[in-house]
């Protein structure tokens, strides 16, 4: 059985999405550093991203992760199912690996995976997520933007 736990700063409603922001969640072991593979993470960070900044959602985390070997401990033992439901909502995954059933399932779930090959600061993935929106966002980014009914900023909308 999987353990969960959330923390999250307390509003008014349950984690209201800021209006224009992408959900943000980010595997880490430490809740400092886009570290971790999506089934062994310990954590996802969660944040709401738009052009202008980001704002914590909460912090959701796993007792039982796998060890990154690549191997199930038994059959049967689903531990990526707790953790994509714990997820939805989100619309971006960033981690530094993700297996084939795993990204499968989270892609079902309407999240888009993003595999990392170093660890970094989630401060600089952040960032950059943010400088994406800012910019002409890649066509994968786009796609995204328009499922999660973030309406993209036209280049002419800025002239008078």
């Amino acid at each position: 059985m999987t353990s969960l736990r959330r923390l999250s700063l307390v509003t008014d409603e349950i984690h209201p999405r800021r209006p224009g922001a992408l959900r943000v969640a980010i595997a880490t072991q430490d809740m400092k550093a886009l570290n971790a593979h999506f089934g062994s993470a310990k954590h996802f960070a969660v944040y709401d991203v738009t052009p202008d900044g980001w704002d914590f959602v909460e912090a959701v985390s796993f007792d039982d992760v796998s060890s990154e070997t690549g191997k199930h401990r038994t059959e049967g033992d689903d531990r990526i199912t707790p953790k994509v439901n714990a997820l939805r909502g989100c619309h971006l995954l960033f981690c530094r690996a993700i297996g084939g059933p795993s990204a499968a399932k989270v892609i079902s779930a309407k999240i888009h995976p993003i595999k990392v090959g170093q660890a970094e600061p989630i401060q600089d993935v952040l960032s950059r997520t943010q400088q994406m929106l800012r910019t002409t966002p890649p066509p994968w980014l786009r796609k995204v933007l328009a499922q999660a009914g973030v309406a993209e900023k036209k280049p002419f909308e800025d002239e008078d």
